[in-house]
């Protein structure tokens, strides 16, 4: 295999990064080892290791290393070829009859299965095979994957371990000297039956160079430095407050307590907590001067391995607030700072930074974020159940300081309230009074809008066209596969283009975790062809035999003339991609997929996704950062300035917002209060639009309160542009006539409505949204200068993009 001097670059930088990236979660001693050797290998992952989720996650990649083959390409002798085999033909016959019954399910229900049961995976099924492998080490890969368009279940083989995993899990911790339990997942498994294996690794799903990390990670030659960015617990200790995959209304009713903010409130201990993560070496953190610097705080922490190995700790800061004015978390994150590589007895001064601001909650009844009278306790930690009181921060009085408007309406219930865990009184603290009175900052929302003569100048029908996305050549479910350009082949989708008024057109590819293109095309006078299907194989499974073979005749011709290629890299997932608690090494993944997407001619990237880990069950959490909006908003801008530092190249933040469920997920109404609206599932993209400014975002397939979020002007040109200071192009998620079809209790999002309410372009575009367009102007519900206004960002953003 002749790798292109990019691949190899890219290859040995995922390799590096990806130790970062994983979690050792318990830790014997046993590991790394000293060298290769006999190694006996078992489990669901251990040949089918999974590099990524399903769905929009599916990067075509060259090829990608699982862990057998890691392990054997690192010098290890596998000594379970039996097992691996016999797995291998047992799961293929599972597979197919899974498949196979979902496809005669649709049909009894008169449904396209391609579209019913989208990301739907099959649990992992019991079996018995002989556990015989030589060798005194033995690992077993725990592998789950997940992925757009279904959620996962709190059943065995899914979020719970089958008894086959249970019982072989722990019988191998008996059997080998030394054991370890290895989670190639993209979500929380409740490991709550095998808590006894002393050696646990979250390997998480690493992209391309999954196998080859683990290797490296068992031989010492990188450390595992990852820390837990969502909170692991057994199932049964998750909050069911709200609701989670209801049909029409999905109610938010736990509010601002999700996830840790939850646990440590009601002071239920999980089984690793938020932060939470080992090393093959140990650390202790020593807190310094705290200062404040006009709006600014600071606290220094001396950082020391106090180990026998290098190794990396994260700093974590948390804030314990008054909470006497309503009810609050027991703390939050308010700032992390990641060592670098530490020798044994090595001492590393880190300096924690965050604004006055961050401690502000909002307040609904005054339309205003507010910094609470009282005293602010700051805690410092490893993870979040292990914090010590550091210092404190005393307001003397109550101060609003952003007056904003009432957005996004009003659920139909009131938040949920814990019994509120007391505060402990604190020693004498090292307190920073402050008695100044902060002057609220007014938003400033009535902004005159920028129109360029040149957009101006365009008819009616020409704006309406930039409006939506290209749709002359390819439509209909093609477009939802990815499999809409003209220009690239494989692209997700692509704007309409008016070559006469020197407006070209933008190139899209989906994400999250690398571009998903078509590996080979062919071109030709009218365009690119791909050569093979550009179709995930997720959804190819859900097709009949017949209908599978046509969808792929329509992805292409047969070859002809030369071939092209474009190999993509995989990176690792948003979940892992977090896990670092590393922005540097999030920046330098951005800037892989930005060399790829200078190379290949892609505009923008349908990534990063920041919603939030609300509930474990959601099938798309491995595509997104946490369960906590600040790690998730600086996580998004890193990647999003290693995307944006490469010219033409620009990113497409999502899913805007509180998209947390893939059931229904093209008509539920995601119900929530404000303050839990603003606090936890938006603050993300705020802080993501100020520290990076994407140039692109894209509104969510979900109502928020009874309106699509991408028809929810206040949303948009409230919250979004005149709150956070957005200035690049908003777009629809990918949004079809087939997808609404049914009886459904809200209506879909219409063209025309969503070009009102300040939505730049509807997405992939089809001869429907132009008359959907028509109409509303024709009717006044859609005006020709918000048609310019839009069209206007689109234009620019093209000929800023495309050097025109």
């Amino acid at each position: 295999m002749d790798l292109q001097s990019y691949e190899i670059e890219h290859l040995e930088k995922l390799r590096r990064l990806g130790a970062d990236c994983a979690v050792l979660l318990k830790h014997k001693g046993d590991f790394p080892l000293d060298a290769p050797g006999p190694i006996a290998l078992f489990g669901s992952g251990a040949r089918q290791t999974v590099k990524g989720g399903t769905g929009s996650g599916e990067v075509n990649v060259r090829f990608s290393v699982s862990i057998e083959e890691g392990l054997e390409r690192a010098g290890f002798t596998v000594t379970t070829k039996y097992w691996l085999d016999t797995y291998d033909a047992l799961h293929r016959a599972a597979e197919r009859d899974f498949y196979a019954s979902l496809r005669a399910k649709a049909r009894q229900e008169h449904k396209m299965a391609a579209l019913e049961y989208m990301g739907a995976v099959m649990p992992e099924p019991d079996y018995r095979i002989p556990l015989y492998g030589e060798g005194d080490t033995a690992l077993y890969v725990l592998s789950r994957i997940s992925g757009e368009g279904s959620d996962r279940r709190a059943v065995a083989g899914d979020i719970l371990l089958t008894e086959t995993e249970i019982r072989d899990i722990l019988a191998l911790r008996e059997k080998y000297r030394r054991f370890l339990l290895v989670l190639n997942v993209g979500g929380v498994v409740d490991l709550s039956p095998v808590m006894d294996v002393e050696n646990i690794l979250l390997l998480s799903q690493l992209g391309t160079e999954t196998g080859d990390v683990l290797a490296d990670l068992i031989l010492g030659r990188h450390e595992p430095s990852g820390r837990l960015t969502t909170t692991w617990a057994a199932w049964g200790d998750y909050p069911s407050i709200g609701d989670f995959g209801a049909p029409d209304d999905t109610r938010y009713k736990e509010g601002v307590f999700v996830g840790y903010r939850y646990f440590d409130s009601v002071q239920k201990a999980p089984l690793f907590p938020f932060g939470h993560g080992l090393g093959y070496t140990s650390f202790t953190l020593k807190d310094g001067a705290l200062r404040c610097d006009g709006e600014e705080v600071s606290l220094t922490v001396r950082a020391t391995n106090t180990g026998s190995r290098p190794g990396r700790t994260v700093a974590q800061l948390y804030c314990t607030p008054p909470g006497e004015r309503l009810p609050r978390p027991w703390q939050s994150l308010v700032a992390f700072r990641k060592t670098a590589l530490l020798q044994p007895g090595e001492t590393e001064e880190l300096t924690l930074r965050f604004k006055l601001r961050d401690l502000a909650f909002y307040d609904e009844q005054a339309q205003a974020w507010t910094l609470e009278k009282g005293t602010h306790l700051l805690r410092l930690g490893q993870n979040s159940a292990d914090t010590k009181l550091c210092g404190a921060i005393l307001l003397t009085r109550e101060s609003p300081i952003l007056l904003c408007r009432s957005c996004c309406g009003k659920p139909d219930f009131e938040d949920w309230v814990p019994p509120m865990r007391q505060r402990e009184k604190p020693p004498i603290l090292r307190t920073i009074v402050l008695s100044k009175k902060f002057e609220p900052e007014k938003v400033r929302y009535k902004r005159s809008a920028q129109i360029d003569p040149e957009t101006e100048a365009l008819t009616d029908e020409e704006l309406m066209l930039l409006g939506i996305g290209a749709f002359q050549k390819r439509g209909g479910v093609l477009s939802v596969v990815g499999n809409a350009g003209r220009a690239v082949a494989g692209a997700a989708g692509e704007t309409c283009a008016i070559p006469d008024k020197g407006i070209p057109a933008l190139v899209m590819a989906d994400g999250p975790a690398g571009l998903r293109l078509s590996r080979e095309y062919t071109v030709d006078e009218k365009g690119v062809h791909p050569i093979g299907t550009t179709i995930p194989e997720s959804i190819l499974a859900l097709l009949p035999p017949v209908a599978g073979w046509l969808m792929q005749r329509l992805s292409g011709p047969e070859p002809k003339g030369e071939r092209h290629y474009q190999y993509c890299s995989a990176i690792p997932i948003g979940t892992a991609v977090a896990q670092s608690w590393d922005p540097a090494l999030a920046e330098e993944l951005g800037d892989i997929v930005g060399d790829e997407m200078e190379r290949f001619g892609v505009h923008l990237w349908l990534a990063p996704a920041l919603n939030i880990h609300r509930d474990i069950r959601c099938g798309r959490n491995f595509e997104y950062f946490s369960e906590d909006p600040l790690l998730s908003g600086l996580f998004a801008a890193a990647i999003t300035r290693g995307v944006q530092r490469h010219p033409g190249c620009g990113t497409t933040i999502k899913h805007f917002a509180a998209n947390d469920q893939e059931t229904d997920r093209y008509n539920s109404n995601s119900q929530l209060s404000q303050r839990a609206l603003r606090e936890i599932y938006l603050r993300g993209f705020g802080i993501c639009v100020r520290e990076s400014q994407p140039l692109a975002l894209m509104t969510s397939y979900n109502l928020i309160n009874g309106t699509h979020t991408a028809q929810r002007r206040d949303l948009i040109e409230d919250i979004l542009r005149a709150e956070f200071g957005y200035e690049g192009v908003v777009m629809t998620d990918w949004i079809m006539a087939a997808m609404q079809a049914g009886k459904h209790k809200y209506p879909g999002p219409r063209a025309g409505r969503i070009a009102a309410a300040g939505g730049d372009l509807t997405m992939p575009g089809g001869k429907g949204d132009l008359k959907d367009m028509q109409k509303a102007l024709k009717k006044k519900e859609l005006t020709r200068r918000q048609l310019q206004i839009n069209a206007t960002r689109i234009r620019r953003l093209a000929l800023a993009l495309t050097g025109d």
